[in-house]
């Protein structure tokens, strides 16, 4: 029965999207996912980069929220910084909402001094809606006995694109860090009805990541670090704070993040666990719900995958940004 309530919650969200806005997908493995978390990025290591993402939330109800990433960037000494190219889909519903998004984007790099460089981006974004068939609408549920009734609307599959701009910074030096960025500037709609209010408003995040080695007999220089995060999102009245760290030993990692919202309302804590190499990194985490919807959701299951390729070093120095291992 609760099953039920929380899917027709869901429908009911989703039918009424003329009058509401959206949100956008949250990746717990924020850190693994760079370009989605700021264009500043792109370019951010020299040699070419791809890095693909998965996230199940709330399994227990089906494939309700379920997303698809995949991005590729690499820097151009010619263009004086980065190019990338992200790719996503979000599945709404079991696929009564999906969309699509296509976001290119540049990031210019600037070295303030010997230690210090600053990376500002741009991305530009078509987004690709659609509204399945099968869609489930308001007036076809019953309150006890769930989708019995027929709709009165029109089950034409709807479809939408859209233009969308978005915009970043980030600084960095050897040892740490920190960025802030704007996505949807322009605050586009997604509706499929004309005259309607369901804008996508922006979302402002700021986030800082730190890798700290820990020296030891034990170990040999570099094989021992820990790299604490944090992240700040807010998007409408929907915001959220991130923080936790990670240890990296060898080539394994272990990590523990929490997330919660400026009311101390707390929402998931997050394990993980990964496998780094030099070219190739792997990690899974499981966010632990730890609201009052933790024995009906079973939480979110996520996985990262980056692989970095081989090019032709330059004599030119270039500096890195010192990111998490992910």
């Amino acid at each position: 029965m609760v099953k039920k309530i929380l899917i027709c919650f869901f429908v009911i969200t989703i039918g009424s999207v003329e009058y509401i806005s959206a949100q956008d997908p949250e990746f717990s493995q924020f850190y693994a996912n760079l370009l989605y978390l700021n264009p500043a990025f792109a370019g951010s290591v020299r040699c070419p980069r791809m890095i693909l993402n998965y996230r199940n939330q709330w399994p227990a109800l089906g494939s309700t929220y379920v997303t698809y990433n995949a991005s590729y960037d690499q820097h151009v000494d010619a263009l004086g910084g980065g190019v990338g190219l992200l790719v996503f889909n979000d599945v709404q519903g079991e696929g009564a909402l999906s969309k699509t998004y296509i976001n290119g984007m540049y990031a210019y790099t600037l070295n303030v001094n010997r230690n210090f460089a600053v990376k500002g981006g741009f991305q530009a974004s078509y987004i690709q809606s659609r509204l399945g068939n099968d869609f489930i609408y308001p007036d076809m549920l019953d309150p006890l006995y769930g989708v019995v009734r027929p709709t009165n609307e029109n089950q034409t599959v709807f479809s939408k694109g859209i233009f969308d701009f978005s915009a970043g910074l980030v600084g960095f030096s050897k040892n740490y860090f920190f960025g802030f960025s704007v996505h949807h500037l322009t605050q586009p709609s997604e509706s499929f009805r004309e005259a309607s209010d369901a804008y996508i408003p922006r979302k402002y995040t700021v986030h800082f990541g730190s890798t700290i080695p820990i020296k030891s007999r034990n170990f040999k220089r570099g094989e021992l670090s820990i790299a604490p995060n944090l992240l700040f999102q807010q998007q409408e009245n929907f915001q959220q704070l991130n923080y936790g760290l990670y240890l990296n030993r060898k080539s394994i990692v272990v990590g523990a993040w929490t997330r919660h919202n400026f009311n101390g309302h707390f929402d998931s804590f997050i394990m993980l666990v990964g496998y780094v190499q030099s070219k190739i990194k792997f990690a899974y985490s499981y966010d632990l719900t730890v609201s009052r919807l933790k024995n009906q959701t079973l939480g979110a299951h996520e996985v990262s995958f980056a692989l970095q390729f081989n090019c032709k070093q330059k004599r030119k120095k270039f500096r890195t940004i010192s990111c998490p291992s992910f």
